[in-house]
């Protein structure tokens, strides 16, 4: 299951909160070089899983190897290579981003010219480096979120986790960050992304991983997910002139038909007889074909489809 080129090895972790189990033996990896993205519904237990394997708190079973290092048994020397980007800002408020960052780097041990440079190449980037002797306090949350990735990767890091990188910011904010992160991991960075945003993840994860009330239940490349998750397919279609619903949903391969705007939404069991169909319907009804299109499957049909508290 794992490899050398791992850098993160986690088998049976287990966290238990008084009698909630939020987190129930799971076991992954993450290959080096790679954006792996860890997907699933509120409560699931993405966070606490990143904590643990953060080293902010440890498993009540279950190990975890980050960057080759036990977090639990040797958490300075994981600590030292991998960077954290929390959900909510944790810079200091009452200080600058520049006094913020020159911080991080006293605590990382990094030499104050290296501190410097890196500092300000990366405020450029990020689009703070005429704010960076303003207070945090009075930043937006866009803003913050983008120097706490700047803190964040000071040190050079060659693993990057994330909690919820994007959520609540702005256009602008979130399109700089997914480009930040894009360059990254092109350049060798791993990183290991929580998120809500299914087209986030489709766009930028080489592989995900789905969970749900503390199990993983799905691991794989996003295309190869959404693939998977269902033999049904979709159709789209749409006529020159009103067809009724009944008609269309009764019609041979077609298991249900539903209006969206001036067009169907067709789900069949077997794609080549609901089309032609389709086709027949148009011809004995006098009604032309404007649009006929198959919809392949998305991120979204594959996390709500494992999500669900029925499925297996």
């Amino acid at each position: 299951m794992y490899t050398v080129s791992d850098v993160i090895q986690a088998l049976d972790l287990t966290k238990t909160f008084g009698k909630h189990t939020a987190v129930d033996h799971i076991s992954f990896s993450v290959r080096e070089g790679e954006i792996f993205g860890f997907l699933g519904p509120n409560g699931a237990g993405k966070t606490t899983t990143t904590r643990m394997l953060t080293g902010v708190i440890p498993p009540n079973e279950g190990t975890a190897l980050v960057l080759g290092f036990d977090i639990c048994r040797s958490p300075v020397l994981a600590k030292q290579g991998f960077g954290v980007v929390p959900e909510t800002s944790n810079a200091y408020t009452d200080l600058t981003a520049w006094q913020n960052l020159m911080l991080m780097g006293d605590l990382y041990g990094i030499p104050r010219g290296r501190s410097v440079d890196r500092a300000s190449e990366l405020l450029r980037v990020l689009g703070l480096l005429e704010r960076k002797d303003q207070k945090v306090q009075a930043y937006s949350k866009g803003m913050k979120q983008r120097l706490i990735l700047a803190m964040a990767l000071l040190h050079e890091p060659g693993l990057l986790f994330l909690d919820e990188p994007t959520s609540g910011l702005d256009v602008q904010s979130t399109q700089m960050i997914l480009s930040l992160l894009r360059d990254l991991n092109q350049a060798g960075t791993t990183i290991f992304l929580t998120t809500h945003n299914m087209e986030e993840a489709n766009r930028l994860c080489h592989r995900v991983g789905i969970i749900r009330a503390g199990k993983i239940v799905a691991l794989d490349a996003p295309e190869k997910l959404k693939v998977a998750i269902d033999r049904v397919h979709r159709l789209e279609v749409s006529f020159d002139r009103e067809v009724p619903a009944d008609a269309l949903a009764g019609l041979d391969g077609v298991l249900s038909a539903n209006r969206t705007g001036d067009k169907w939404q067709i789900t069949a069991e077997n794609r080549d007889a609901a089309i032609r169909s389709l086709v027949t319907f148009s011809r004995e009804h006098n009604a032309t074909i404007v649009t006929l299109n198959t919809l392949a499957p998305s991120l979204d049909d594959a996390f709500l489809r494992l999500t669900r508290e029925d499925h297996p």
